[in-house]
């Protein structure tokens, strides 16, 4: 029975030594992927911006190109009425003509201002967008370097991630679910991940709360689980940690 315990406690800890090694490549990498992906997401908004500011562009150009043709039509109707003047046979057709070249006027007049209206928005729309392709540029740059500095990270540390992952799974496997489970669970909890801790001057190495002389007895035993009253965490027999550390490097450089 006792090493039935001793080996589940051995698999315990070795997994706390490979969780910790991969923990720390991660830290190794901080907030990199964080940045990487939040900078995605900026030049994501940046270029659908830029596009649409693109796109109210071209509507107001086309809208200037619509009041331009209107012009010329107005124009052309008042060059036909100043023509049909010169032969009309009555006051009334000569004052529906007037008006006719009056409307053609006002119509041209207001197209003018629209036009002007129009071309101070593609002024102002087209200065946000050099501000924002200038915007874009930047952050594209700056993706690209944290991509690189990430990728270098990834790349100095891959052969080792997947070592360890590999060996994780194994031992992994090899403990029952429900004490897995629940050494997951105290992992989750704790700031430093650290679920399974040896005693530091008779005290827990998790939480430095001072451990009686029985338990430092029955942790030299290994004889059964014994957890830290105060923390909660697993507490193992120091010599655990020294043999485990030795085994992973074994393994790890291998």
């Amino acid at each position: 029975m006792s090493n039935v315990v001793e080996e589940r406690l051995r698999a315990l800890t070795r997994l706390q030594v490979i969780d910790s090694k991969l923990d720390e490549i991660h830290r190794l990498r901080g907030s990199l992927p964080e940045e990487v992906s939040d900078l995605e997401d900026d030049l994501e908004g940046l270029e659908t911006r830029k596009q649409r500011i693109e796109d109210e562009i071209k509507s107001l150009n086309q809208e200037i190109a619509s009041r331009e043709n209107k012009i010329k039509d107005f124009e052309e109707q008042i060059k036909k009425y100043d023509s049909q003047q010169m032969n009309v046979k009555n006051n009334r057709e000569y004052e529906a003509l007037r008006k006719e070249i009056e409307y053609a006027n006002l119509e041209i007049l207001t197209s003018k201002k629209k036009i002007r209206q129009f071309g101070e928005q593609i002024e102002g729309k087209e200065e946000l967008f050099k501000h924002t392709s200038t915007r874009v540029d930047d952050k594209k740059q700056e993706l690209e370097e944290k991509r690189k500095e990430l990728e270098v990270i990834i790349a100095d540390t891959k052969t080792e991630e997947k070592k360890l992952l590999k060996i994780q799974e194994e031992v992994g496997n090899k403990i029952e679910e429900r004490i897995r489970l629940g050494y997951q669970k105290i992992r989750h909890n704790m700031r430093n991940g650290l679920a399974v801790v040896t005693t530091d001057r008779g005290a827990c190495g998790g939480c430095f709360s001072i451990i009686p002389s029985q338990v430092h007895i029955d942790l030299s035993r290994r004889e059964r689980l014994i957890y830290c009253e105060n923390c909660g965490r697993l507490l193992v027999d120091p010599t655990f940690f020294d043999e485990i550390q030795v085994a992973m490097h074994d393994s790890v450089k291998a």
